[in-house]
């Protein structure tokens, strides 16, 4: 009895361990290993956010940008060096991306409470899935168990990550290439209910797109003129920026998309129907919205012996 016991026990160990090098991951990774690891993340991203709201959108955005380069690795948060060049200087991110000093609390906070346990690939999907859920938006069981990764590439950024000028085949490209369905895409883009934009990432849209509401345009284009003012910002969600609702879909039906990418999503393809559909059924929105950041935050993880538990998430150990 007491062997059929032990050979059960090692079954389940190997079972495990065949569950980590096949890249799965487990929302109770660290139950045992780091008990108020997700505790720790929200806490401190609920301070953040109180602190400034729009962080809550920069570190949705953290993880998407991480995601898309390859795989969820927190490759985005390494820093130059020497002899080394990151993603933070990459097109889609350089004076974009932003909340690595909310990161570096929250990794603070864990190396406290279990040194050397908790990913900072972890951190950026559990960070992302806490700010929606504070400012009003659905939750999801988020996979753990990811490994960071000890290199980066900018190459990959500055192509991999769709650039706001995106049409519609490009964005469904980008979205294919990393296994992301149409649904997934019209479902993500989403986020775009709550955060700002530079105004160099919709100047070309507010003076030259037809399909844009003709006084939404007006109404920008004095905080955005043709030239200077780069760093003007705009809500990507006119009434409620702050607040992870449905009004980005209700804002496409009226030509008010506040990027050409977005606008896309709504001008006459396939992807109108979801779009009217998000549109009229939060419900819906929410439901799918949670099952696309689940299917983003699987993509390519480093499990098991791959990469490393990163100390400090802006250099490898």
């Amino acid at each position: 009895m007491a062997s059929y016991k032990l050979l059960l026990l090692i079954l389940v160990f190997a079972g495990a361990f065949i569950q980590y090098i096949n890249g799965k991951l487990s929302p109770k990774y660290y139950s045992s290993k780091c008990p108020n690891a997700l505790s720790i993340v929200q806490g401190e991203v609920i301070a953040a956010i109180k602190n400034e709201t729009r962080i809550g959108a920069s570190l949705l955005r953290l993880h998407f940008h991480d995601c898309f380069v390859n795989g969820c690795d927190a490759s985005i948060l390494l820093d130059d060096t020497p002899g080394f060049i990151g993603e933070k200087t990459a097109v889609p991110n350089n004076n974009s991306v932003r909340g690595f000093e909310v990161v570096d609390q929250i990794k603070a906070k864990l190396e406290k409470a279990c040194p050397g346990v908790v990913s900072c690939a972890d951190i950026l999907a559990l960070a992302a899935r806490d700010s929606v859920v504070h400012l009003g938006g659905p939750s999801w069981n988020v996979g753990l168990g990811r490994r960071d990764s000890t290199s980066a590439s900018r190459s990959a950024a500055n192509t991999s990550i769709p650039p706001p000028t995106s049409n519609i085949s490009s964005l469904l490209s980008s979205f294919a290439a990393q296994g992301l369905s149409s649904r997934d895409l019209v479902a993500l883009a989403g986020s775009h209910t709550i955060g700002l934009a530079r105004c160099t990432s919709f100047r070309a849209r507010i003076y030259n797109d037809t399909t844009i509401d003709a006084v939404f345009a007006k109404s920008l284009q004095s905080n955005c003129p043709i030239t200077g003012n780069d760093n003007n910002l705009a809500s990507l969600d006119l009434q409620t920026p702050t607040y992870f609702d449905n009004l980005y879909y209700k804002n496409l039906l009226k030509e008010k998309g506040l990027l050409h990418s977005d606008q896309e999503l709504f001008n006459g393809t396939s992807a109108d129907a979801l779009v009217k559909i998000y549109a009229s059924d939060t419900f819906k929105f929410f439901e799918d919205f949670a099952k696309s950041m689940v299917k983003m935050g699987n993509i390519k993880p480093l499990t098991g012996s791959q990469g490393e538990i990163r100390i400090n998430c802006r250099k490898v150990n």
